[in-house]
């Protein structure tokens, strides 16, 4: 599979806005966007105006940036948020949301979406006492997502668990710290899924 191998500030720079790709970074003084509040390159800091077009083509590049997914994957997600009934930007933020490695991250047991993909696929992970070990499994209302047993005593959960028991997690989702277990209680509402995207562009960029 395709991936991102340079430098991920970059793409917040891109797009202007923190996308919180490197976990603890991004809350620091070391993030790029405070740093460098314009986009990479030679004529980042020219003024750039965008067409119709050039909008929702960024906003879509957004996207698929902060949940780090590819184009035919995320236009798989759109096709099956357009299929069902309901509102389809928000519908496909549910789906994009529901990802088991988003998930992980939510819960609080990856500090960043990169590094939740990363210990989902290594197979650290069950849902429903099952091991789950691809990423874009998607998760469902009542589903039980564990640290498996023989993965507890890893030093990154120990770290990562200290560091967010503190914060919380979403109200969607609830969380046993101490079991390093979670589960999914319903679909985010559009209010509760906190990107900054505009997900109607997407919505218009498809229907073109």
């Amino acid at each position: 599979m395709a991936r991102h191998t340079e430098a991920v500030c970059r793409i917040c720079r891109r797009e202007r806005n923190k996308l919180y790709l490197k976990g603890d970074r991004c809350y620091s003084d070391k993030c790029g966007v405070v740093r460098h509040a314009y986009p990479p390159g030679e004529h980042g800091q020219a003024r750039q105006k965008f067409s119709e077009f050039g909008q929702q083509l960024r906003e879509k590049q957004k996207a698929r940036r902060i949940y780090g997914v590819m184009e035919r994957q995320f236009r798989r997600y759109f096709k099956e948020a357009d299929r069902r009934k309901g509102v389809t930007g928000e519908i496909l933020l549910q789906l994009l949301e529901s990802r088991l490695d988003n998930v992980v991250f939510r819960m609080g047991l990856g500090r960043s979406r990169a590094e939740a993909r990363q210990l989902v696929n290594h197979g650290h992970f069950e849902v429903n006492g099952r091991k789950v070990d691809i990423p874009s499994y998607l998760t469902r209302p009542g589903d039980r997502i564990a640290v498996r047993e023989s993965s507890r005593k890893q030093p990154v959960f120990r770290h990562i668990v200290e560091a967010r028991e503190q914060q919380g997690t979403v109200d969607w989702l609830t969380v046993d710290f101490e079991k390093m277990e979670g589960r999914v209680v319903r679909v985010p509402r559009r209010e509760e899924i906190d990107v900054p995207l505009s997900e109607h562009l997407i919505v218009e960029l498809y229907s073109r």
